[in-house]
């Protein structure tokens, strides 16, 4: 399993970002993935989970009106569109790979990437 997240950055608060996780070494489009991020100090926060087809998502409830998921399993890779980025959304983001194809409120398996580390600073 290897996956790569992309797309973090510095960014102004208020602004928005786009992260990219693209797969392989695995049938991406047979398992959920998810999005989850932890900050210096704390412990791994869960945004977001979506099954293998794309057809069904979970979120988060602290952020559900800012997020977004998606994949394309065409080209193996998902995605958290992060709008009105805030100061304490400051954090390293990390896809996560499932167990399975369907998703559900706050799962997310063990395999996930180097992560993408996103700063939010005025």
């Amino acid at each position: 399993v290897r996956l790569v997240e992309s797309g973090g950055g510095l960014v102004q608060p208020g602004e928005s970002l786009r992260l990219s996780c693209t797969a392989s070494g695995f049938t991406f489009s047979d398992y959920n993935m998810a999005w989850v991020r932890q900050a210096p100090g704390k412990k791994v926060e869960w945004l977001s989970t979506i099954n293998n087809r794309g057809s069904e998502s979970f979120y988060n409830p602290y952020m559900k009106d800012r997020i977004t998921i998606s994949r394309d399993n065409a080209k193996r890779t998902l995605y958290l569109d992060m709008n009105n980025l805030k100061i304490e959304d400051t954090a390293m983001y990390f896809c996560r790979k499932g167990l399975g194809p369907r998703a559900a409120f706050g799962s997310y398996g063990p395999d996930q990437g180097q992560g993408t580390q996103v700063t939010v600073s005025s």
